[in-house]
């Protein structure tokens, strides 16, 4: 049973197999955490059997315990705040991409004036890249051939005015030879508007619907 400083009788006599534990010690601050501790060693030390005081070593353990505390706290609070300062200025920062296009991973075509543009990444060099153009349920509407091509972002245009306006996609693909080369399709949208997530992270919301994290835009236009 542990007996409060307050209420402390006279004849405590302090054990040293029940030495404070520093980690124990808590409080809303650092500065209480330290009060509370410095209350507790006093007491101990006043109430310690003479004829069997602290050992030094003890003592010097327990404020080593109770300073490594206080500076891990103080360090959480730095860190905290620094991470807040980090956030609000990464958001008046990004506030700029309103109103751009940003290049992310999707495979939806974008379609003006009746001329699809779409964009992809190849992840080395290619003797045969082919693009398929798709409705929605999946379709192949035609294929756009594009020869060889070294590794890297390309973009294409296809011509849309024999179809109706709705949701295309595409799906690219290549070989070198006999190798299959990946291919990576990007999707390409307008900041609507930027903000932080529950996390603290960045993301931006697309004129399409989507919230989509900072991490995930590839390229800004």
């Amino acid at each position: 049973m542990t007996t409060s400083i307050a209420s402390a009788p006279t004849s405590y006599v302090y054990q040293p197999s029940s030495s404070l534990d520093a980690t124990s010690v808590s409080g809303s601050t650092s500065q209480d955490a330290q009060d509370r501790f410095m209350k507790l060693l006093i007491a101990q030390l006043n109430n310690q059997d003479p004829l069997n005081p602290m050992d030094n070593a003890e003592m010097t353990s327990q404020i080593a315990q109770i300073n490594t505390v206080t500076g891990i706290q103080q360090l959480n609070t730095t860190v905290t705040g620094l991470a807040s300062q980090i956030n609000g200025s990464q958001l008046l920062q990004s506030g700029t991409m309103v109103g751009h296009g940003v290049l992310y991973e999707g495979n939806s075509l974008t379609v003006a004036d009746k001329v699809g543009y779409g964009t992809f990444e190849l992840a080395g060099t290619a003797s045969n890249v082919t693009v398929q153009i798709k409705n929605p349920s999946g379709a192949v509407l035609d294929t756009v051939k594009l020869g060889a091509l070294g590794a890297g972002q390309h973009s294409f245009q296809w011509d849309a005015s024999n179809y109706p306006d709705t949701e295309l996609v595409f799906d690219a693909s290549a070989t070198n030879g006999q190798a299959t080369v990946a291919a990576t399709p990007y999707s390409t949208a307008v900041v609507k508007s930027v903000g932080l997530q529950s996390d603290g992270s960045l993301a931006v919301r697309l004129d399409d619907g989507q919230s989509l994290p900072y991490s995930k835009v590839k390229a800004v236009f």
